[in-house]
């Protein structure tokens, strides 16, 4: 890797890392888009990549919230258990979309959730 791509994944780290401390997402929100506009990433390995990533900035934010008494660790099993089998499913699919489909899925969801966060606005 050279300097400047260095640096941006520094910077890439900076704000998600920030964005998953204070919203819980990172991943998709922050990195797929840095990963794929700004390194030149396909969306399949952007996505891939951001999931690698969320293991550790997981880890220390929990560890944090979960000293505050901020973590719900029975509806963490239950979801964790039903999202990690899913997901083993989910990556399969991953390597059978194209890059183009993928990001086309993304945009849907992102906009789909964003919008419903701006008109609804619950907490």
């Amino acid at each position: 890797m050279l300097l400047p791509e260095i640096l941006t994944c520094l910077g890439i780290g900076v704000v998600s890392g920030i964005v998953a401390a204070l919203c819980g997402v990172g991943g998709g929100v922050v990195m797929v888009p840095a990963f794929v506009f700004l390194l030149a990433m396909p969306q399949r390995q952007a996505v891939a990549t951001s999931l690698a990533i969320i293991i550790p900035t997981a880890l220390m934010a929990t560890t944090q919230n979960s000293r505050h008494g901020l973590v719900n660790w029975k509806v963490m099993a239950v979801t964790s258990l039903s999202a990690a089998l899913f997901a083993y499913y989910g990556s399969g699919w991953l390597k059978t979309l194209s890059n183009e489909t993928l990001t086309r899925i993304f945009g849907v969801v992102m906009v789909a959730f964003g919008l419903r966060m701006l008109l609804v606005g619950k907490a």
